[in-house]
């Protein structure tokens, strides 16, 4: 019913910057909320930021304040994440996902995408 495509990842270096994009088609309608996380291999999948479809507001982990950046453009359902002063521990592989509660600090993602590897080497 909703499909999410995650694009933009790659290999960076410390200290580099890279911007992904979240891809939404289908009954998008229906959505409230777009989330990214992120999984590296031998760690628990982790909360990176979200925002709402309609007012914009935007919620970020501490680990990512001030270094990254979400952000969306409902003409084309279109989701993005800027991220700045990359770190080797941001390696994993990011995916973007989607709800339908309107709660940003709540579970509850109804929709992934099948993510996207981001290195970054130092």
């Amino acid at each position: 019913q909703v499909q999410l495509v995650e694009s933009g990842g790659g290999l960076v270096q410390a200290g580099g910057s890279l911007r992904l994009s979240c891809a939404a088609s289908g009954r998008t309608f229906s959505l409230n909320v777009m989330g990214w996380f992120r999984q590296a291999p031998g760690k628990e999948r982790e909360f990176v930021a979200a925002i709402s479809w309609s007012g914009g507001i935007t919620y970020y982990a501490d680990s990512v304040k001030g270094r990254f950046t979400v952000s969306r453009d409902d003409a084309d359902n279109t989701v993005w994440l800027r991220m700045s002063s990359l770190k080797p521990e941001d390696t994993a592989l990011y995916y973007c996902a989607a709800k339908k509660s309107p709660g940003l600090r709540l579970g509850g993602y109804d929709y992934w995408g099948q993510g996207t590897q981001v290195t970054v080497s130092s």
